[in-house]
């Protein structure tokens, strides 16, 4: 059951983060990039990671992505005029994508005994990270949160119309 799962939740992440390299709207490309952060939170998941997963759709999937969503619409980035891509990625970079594929599958499945993930002994408990995180590492934390902060204000100030200088006139 869990390679299964391992297996349809790889192949989301793999397909949204192609999706995410095809869009042209930047809003689809931010909703690709929260099905990659959310499919790599279930592998997490999958792992035993149960704090890192949490920890994934909070933070990534939840707090970054609303902040990039909200900058690309503040900017009010329109329809992008399309392109044909250059020749040379036509010409080598699909065939050697292709390659790539085949020689990753081909080692993959030549391989005997792919061995076992497994858990060591000495696992931190949740209570133990956040007694280090809001006790030794509280200033990187906050001064983290203070960044975030002057980055949305900074979105703000750029994205206002006109350049901020008043004319004569008004």
């Amino acid at each position: 059951m869990h390679l299964i799962l391992f297996i349809v939740f790889a192949g989301f992440c793999l397909a949204g983060a192609v999706n995410l390299l095809m869009q042209t709207h930047p809003i689809n490309s931010a909703l690709s990039l929260i099905v990659v952060m959310t499919s790599l939170a279930v592998l997490y998941l999958l792992l035993g990671a149960e704090f890192l997963a949490v920890a994934q759709v909070i933070v990534y999937a939840g707090a970054i992505m609303v902040l990039f969503t909200f900058v690309v619409m503040l900017l009010n980035a329109g329809r992008e005029e399309r392109t044909l891509g250059s020749r040379a990625a036509m010409v080598v970079g699909f065939p050697a994508v292709v390659a790539l594929l085949a020689v990753a599958a081909t080692v993959i499945l030549h391989t005997q005994g792919l061995g076992t993930a497994a858990m060591r002994d000495g696992i931190t408990s949740t209570q133990e990270l956040s007694t280090v995180l809001f006790t030794k590492l509280l200033l990187p934390f906050e001064v983290t949160s203070v960044l975030i902060l002057i980055a949305i204000l900074g979105a703000v100030a750029l994205a206002r119309p006109g350049d901020g200088e008043r004319t004569p006139s008004e």
